[in-house]
């Protein structure tokens, strides 16, 4: 019931900001709604694409979902009414008949071979990310993903959000060339007592550098252990604990990268709420478990749900993943 009250509201709130003009609105003209333009109504040209509307229209090519999710195609015919949003009009991403979805992987190492159920073959991992690119995702940053949740930006449908664990050295190698590529950033989540542990691990440099290229670095507690109370575990045992486990990354990130996280991955994704008022206290502001569901607008900030990717996977089962739509009748 929770759940479907706060859809509701998105849905009243995200959609009442913004009304779609009538697709039957005669061309070429702009509408004429208090507050400006929402949209542009054209006739499209010969060749005309998404991306080379959002050129002429938007300014930006990176605009092109706007068009391509409003009118639901990528190409139109010469003559054809395009209509071309110019801001959000759905920010939640609640529809009568469903909402909208992220879905967020969870990656751990990577290596030329699979071995083991977390080391990703590098080949099997490039034809993930290539898979992505042909079936039109778009590659978000988290930090677009927790906009999205504070209703502050619409996203395009069919968004993903990566994400690293651990802080393999192999990233470097193996992940980052394919994602530059490709132009899809992503998120690590480091514990701090593994950076610059050996040779297998990213240093406070790599991370540095990996900052300024635009990827985002994020904490995964001090020691990766389970976070939540253990059996027999005082209080005061376990307050203590947290500070260490929760607050040195704070102190770290400061003094490494220059700025604190305040966002965290839990390890092995457990969580629980004696947990969560910990994290609370702390100051982070969004949490991350692993569990093999997509996100809507209104996910527990402190309860984001993750897929984790494992090896074995064909792109058939990785492809169950990318659920980017909930379909629910919401009337």
């Amino acid at each position: 019931m929770r759940v479907r009250v706060l859809v509701l509201a998105l849905l009243v709130g995200g959609c009442a900001s913004m009304s779609a003009p009538d697709q039957g609105a005669t061309p070429t003209s702009r509408s004429t709604t208090a507050g400006g333009d929402p949209f542009i109504v054209v006739k499209a040209k010969d060749g005309d694409t998404a991306e080379s509307l959002a050129i002429r229209h938007l300014r930006d090519a990176g605009k092109s979902w706007m068009i391509e999710d409003y009118m639901g195609a990528r190409t139109f015919k010469a003559g054809q009414t395009v209509i071309i949003p110019t801001r959000d009009w759905n920010p939640s991403g609640v529809e009568a008949g469903g909402y909208h979805l992220v879905p967020i992987l969870c990656y751990h190492n990577l290596g030329e071979q699979a071995k083991g159920r977390l080391v990703i073959s590098a080949q099997n991992f490039e034809r993930q990310m290539r898979y992505l690119k042909s079936e039109g995702y778009r590659v978000i940053t988290l930090a677009q993903f927790l906009e999205w949740t504070r209703l502050k930006r619409q996203l395009p449908r069919k968004s993903v959000v990566l994400t690293f664990d651990d802080g393999y050295r192999a990233f470097r190698q193996y992940a980052y060339p394919v994602l530059k590529d490709l132009g899809f950033n992503a998120t690590l989540f480091v514990y701090t007592d593994y950076v610059g542990a050996g040779r297998n691990a990213l240093s406070w440099d790599d991370l540095r550098a990996l900052t300024a290229e635009g990827f985002d670095v994020q904490a995964h507690s001090k020691t990766h252990a389970d976070l939540r109370r253990a059996t027999g575990e005082s209080e005061a045992e376990y307050t203590k604990r947290m500070q260490a486990e929760l607050a040195e990354p704070l102190r770290l990130f400061q003094q490494r990268l220059g700025r604190p996280s305040h966002i965290l991955a839990y390890p092995y994704g457990r969580v629980d709420d004696n947990l969560i008022a910990k994290v609370r206290e702390y100051g982070y502001e969004a949490a991350f478990t692993v569990h093999r569901q997509s996100s809507p607008a209104f996910v527990d900030p402190l309860r984001v749900h993750r897929s984790q990717i494992y090896s074995e996977m064909t792109l058939e089962e990785f492809a169950k993943n990318l659920n980017v739509f909930q379909a629910e009748d919401l009337r």
